[in-house]
C-alpha cells in the first residue's frame, strides 16, 4: 500500500539566507550549498511513504547552439549540443536498513552540505571551479545548475527532483590586487612607428570606464621616413570573443564588437611622438523596466547587469579584448589587441563585496570539510509511537483528528 504513495520533495536553505554559502572561486570562503531535503506524502498528509534511499548532488547542464541567433541557420545548422556533469560529489542522505525493501516514513528532514570545488584541478573536471550560471541571448550558450534529489521508493520506483540554483563566480572582482597592476604592450607594423598602450588595471564591470594610455613613437633611426607620417585617427573598441566547443575537434570563434570610440587626430608625427588617453565605458544591461522596477529574473540565472562576462566552460569560452587601431598615412596601420577581464559586477559593487568576502573566509576557517557540523536529522517512521502527533494529528474513535494540546 505504502509504495503507491508518491513522495512530496522539497529542498530548503538555511533560515533567511540562500542555499549558497561562501563565494565560488575564492577558496578561503569554502563555497558550499547548505540546506535540508524535506520528504512528505504527496497526497493525504498522514499516509506513510515508502523510502529506500535518498541521494543529492549539484548538477551542471551546459548547452551551446551557435546558429541560434539566425533563424535560417537555426534549422539548417548544427543542432544544440548538451553536456551534463555532477559538480563535486553526490551525497547519500538516507538508506533503509539492510534486508528491507523500504522504510515506511511519515516525515523526513535530512540536512546536507555540498562543497563546491575550488581547485583548478587540471584535467579533473570534478575538481575544477564550476563556471558561473549564464544564459546568452537566443540561448546560443547556457550554463545552468540544479540540485538533483534522487528518491528510491522500493525496487521499481525511482524519481528525480530538480531545484534550480543560480551560481556566481567571484574570482574576477576588479578590486583584487592582481588586476590592479599596470599592463603595457607594444606593436609595430613596418618599423617606422611603434604603438605603445598602457592600462592602469585590467578587470572591469558594467558602467566602468576603461582608460587606455596610448603613444605613437617614431623610429628615431628612420626619422626621414617617420617625418612623412601623419596620424589620421585612433580607434578603441571592446571585443567579445566567444569560442564554441573550445576543447573539441573543431572549435568555432565568433567576435562581437560591443563598444567603439574613434579619436580623429589629423597631425604629423613629431620626434616626440603622439600621446593621448582614450576612454570607453563598458556597456550595461538595465535591469529596471520603464517604471523603475527591477524585473524578475529566471530562477536558474542571477540578474546580471552585463550581457556576458569572462568565463570558461566545457562547451564554450568567453574572452574580452581591447582592440586599438592607429590609422596613418605614409605608414601601415597598426593594430594591437590586449586581453582584459570582464566581471559581472561594477567596481563599486566589487568594493562593497570585499568586507563580506573577508567575513565569509573567517566563518569558513571553523568549518571541517571532512566532518561539517550539521543539524540533527528528523525522521518520523509510521510505526513510531508519536508519529501522528508530529504531524499535528491524533486518533479519536479510529478517526484522525487535529491534535489540540
Amino acid at each position: 500500500m505504502t509504495d503507491r504513495v508518491a513522495a512530496f520533495v522539497r529542498v530548503s536553505g538555511p533560515p533567511n539566507s540562500s542555499f549558497l554559502v561562501g563565494y565560488p572561486g575564492i577558496s578561503a570562503t569554502l563555497p558550499r550549498i547548505e540546506g535540508k531535503v524535506e520528504i512528505r506524502p504527496q497526497q493525504g498528509y498522514s499516509a506513510p511513504v515508502a523510502i529506500s534511499l535518498i541521494r543529492i548532488c549539484l548538477q551542471r547542464r551546459e548547452t551551446i547552439h551557435p546558429a541560434a541567433e539566425n533563424m535560417a541557420k537555426r534549422h539548417l545548422g548544427t543542432p544544440r549540443r548538451e553536456a551534463t556533469d555532477v559538480v563535486g560529489k553526490e551525497l547519500l542522505l538516507y538508506r533503509c536498513a539492510p534486508g528491507k525493501e523500504a522504510d515506511s516514513v511519515m516525515a523526513m528532514d535530512l540536512p546536507f552540505v555540498l562543497f563546491i570545488p575550488f581547485g583548478r584541478g587540471g584535467e579533473e573536471t570534478n575538481r575544477r571551479i564550476p563556471p558561473a550560471s549564464l544564459q546568452l541571448p537566443s540561448r546560443t550558450a547556457e550554463t545552468y545548475y540544479e540540485l538533483v534529489v534522487t528518491v528510491q521508493q522500493g525496487q521499481s520506483v525511482q524519481n528525480k527532483y530538480a531545484f534550480p540554483v543560480p551560481l556566481q563566480r567571484y574570482d574576477t572582482l576588479s578590486t583584487f590586487g592582481m588586476y590592479n597592476r599596470p599592463v603595457t604592450k607594444t606593436s609595430t607594423s613596418d618599423n617606422i612607428v611603434t604603438l605603445v598602450i598602457s592600462l592602469p588595471r585590467w578587470s572591469y564591470g558594467p558602467t566602468d570606464p576603461i582608460t587606455v594610455y596610448i603613444k605613437l613613437a617614431p623610429n628615431l633611426d628612420w626619422m626621414a621616413k617617420a617625418r612623412k607620417v601623419a596620424v589620421k585617427s585612433i580607434t578603441l573598441a571592446i571585443e567579445e570573443e566567444i569560442t564554441y566547443n573550445p576543447e573539441g575537434d573543431d572549435p568555432t570563434k565568433k567576435v562581437n564588437r560591443i563598444q567603439k570610440h574613434v579619436q580623429n587626430v589629423g597631425m604629423k608625427l613629431s620626434e616626440d611622438g603622439y600621446v593621448t588617453n582614450m576612454d570607453v565605458i563598458f556597456p550595461h544591461k538595465d535591469l529596471r523596466d520603464s517604471n523603475g522596477i527591477i524585473r524578475r529574473g529566471q530562477s536558474g540565472f542571477p540578474n546580471y547587469e552585463a550581457t556576458s562576462f569572462t568565463t570558461t566552460s566545457t562547451l564554450y569560452k568567453i574572452e574580452f579584448f581591447l582592440n586599438i587601431k592607429a590609422s596613418m598615412t605614409s605608414a601601415r596601420d597598426i593594430t594591437l589587441r590586449q586581453r582584459i577581464v570582464i566581471c559581472p559586477l561594477d567596481h563599486q559593487a566589487c568594493k562593497e563585496e570585499m568586507d563580506a568576502i573577508e567575513q565569509a573566509a573567517k566563518d569558513a576557517s571553523s568549518v571541517d570539510q571532512a566532518n561539517p557540523m550539521l543539524p540533527a536529522r528528523n525522521i518520523v517512521l509510521a510505526n513510531d509511537s508519536n508519529a501522528l502527533a508530529t504531524l499535528g494529528l491524533c486518533l479519536v474513535g479510529g478517526q484522525k483528528k487535529p491534535l489540540i494540546e
